[in-house]
C-alpha cells in the first residue's frame, strides 16, 4: 500500500512539475553562421548559446558572446573579432522578443515558431522575425530556427578574401534544448 501510495504521489508531482513548467532555460545552445564568397564558404560556430523562453508570456530572449564564435581559422577568427564585429566594444548578438505563433504546451510533435521583436548587435538594434519549430520532450523545448541578416544592417564592412568580397548576407541557424526551470 505504501508503495502505492507513494508512485501517485510521485507520478503526481512529476505531472504537476512537467505540466506547470512554464520558464525554461539553456546555456549550451548551438549558433553558426555561414559566410559565402565567390569560390569560398567558411561557417562560425559556437555552442554557448544562451536562451530563456516563458510560455506563459511569451517572452523569448538568446543571445551569444561572440568572442566564442570559431572558424578553425585563428587569423581569421582574431579579424572578425577585432575588426569586424569588435567584440571588446560589443560582445554579444540578442534576440529578445515574443512568440507570436501558437504552442500547444500538451503536444510533443515539433510545430512552427514564430518570434518577434529586436535583433541586436555592434550596439545596433534592428525590428526582427524568425521562423523555426519548437518541440518539447523529456528534456525541455527543442527550437531550432534559421534566417538571414545583412552585415550592413550592423554596420560591418564586408571582409575581402583574396580578391573576393564576402557577402552582404549572412545564414545564421540555432538549435538549443532548454530544460524547465523548477
Amino acid at each position: 500500500m505504501k508503495t502505492a501510495l507513494f508512485t501517485v504521489v510521485i507520478s503526481i508531482f512529476c505531472f504537476t512539475t512537467s505540466a506547470f513548467a512554464q520558464i525554461f532555460t539553456a546555456d549550451n545552445g548551438y549558433v553558426e553562421f555561414e559566410s559565402r564568397a565567390p569560390l569560398l564558404t567558411f561557417k562560425g560556430i559556437s555552442n554557448q548559446l544562451h536562451g530563456f523562453v516563458n510560455l506563459s508570456t511569451g517572452e523569448v530572449d538568446f543571445y551569444v558572446d561572440l568572442s566564442t564564435l570559431s572558424t578553425n581559422n585563428r587569423r581569421r577568427d582574431r579579424d572578425m573579432r577585432q575588426i569586424y564585429l569588435e567584440t571588446d566594444r560589443f560582445p554579444f548578438a540578442e534576440f529578445s522578443g515574443k512568440l507570436t505563433s501558437p504552442f500547444d504546451s500538451e503536444s510533443n510533435i515539433t510545430q512552427p515558431a514564430i518570434v518577434e521583436g529586436e535583433f541586436t548587435m555592434r550596439g545596433i538594434s534592428r525590428p526582427f522575425t524568425a521562423e523555426g519549430t519548437i518541440q518539447q520532450n523529456e528534456a525541455g523545448l527543442l527550437i531550432e530556427a534559421s534566417w538571414q541578416i545583412l552585415l550592413q544592417d550592423f554596420n560591418i564592412d564586408r571582409p575581402r578574401v583574396v580578391f573576393y568580397e564576402l557577402s552582404d548576407v549572412q545564414q545564421v541557424s540555432i538549435k538549443i534544448t532548454l530544460a524547465p526551470e523548477l
